[in-house]
């Protein structure tokens, strides 16, 4: 399958399944804030097979696929599945057991930590395609990678549901290759 293509009914393409699937919520989590709610996209068996399919042709050669708490691990599991590897769970802050390996960062109305395993996982010298929903700000998905690449491992791709222009992520990424699916 070339990049973009889904095993979607004919004539759905993912970014049209996105579309007419998500929920936008005004003003959560706070005032002014443009929600978009990928959880009826999820819950929908076209929908998640688009998402699962285009991000797969993305992460396509992939050693191991990364998602990001929560939604992440959603599409990151499926992609892993789709693809035969295993899938590295990124979580918040406080989740996980020691020992972590923890990188803090800015959101757009706050800071944040994201952990992952300090034992057990072997990510030296592996390629790796982090997964997440939304790219906004890309404050995430930048500690994300920089997690990743202390560990050894090298980030070759960010990969996302749907990217919203105008609040800088791609370029805080660059110059890592991003693939988004939709944008807004």
């Amino acid at each position: 399958m070339g990049p973009g293509a889904v095993n979607a009914a004919a004539g759905d393409s993912a970014a049209d399944l996105i579309t007419s699937l998500i929920r936008q919520v005004p003003d959560f989590p706070e005032a002014g804030i443009q929600f978009k709610d990928l959880t009826p996209l999820f819950a929908d068996p076209r929908g998640l097979a688009a998402v699962t399919d285009a991000l797969a042709d993305v992460a396509a050669g992939a050693d191991l696929i990364a998602g990001i708490d929560a939604r992440g691990f959603l599409i990151g599991g499926a992609v892993a599945a789709r693809l035969g590897t295993g899938v590295l769970a990124i979580r918040k802050g406080g989740k996980l057991p020691p020992p972590v390996r923890t990188e803090q960062y800015k959101l757009e109305y706050g800071t944040a930590a994201l952990e992952i395993p300090a034992d057990g996982i072997e990510l030296a010298g592996r390629s790796v395609v982090v997964v997440d929903d939304v790219l906004a700000t890309g404050g995430t998905l930048a500690a994300a990678r920089r997690l990743i690449e202390q560990a050894g491992a090298a980030v070759t791709t960010a990969a996302v549901v749907i990217e919203l222009t105008g609040l800088g992520g791609r370029d805080r990424l660059a110059p890592l290759p991003v693939h988004s699916l939709l944008v807004l």
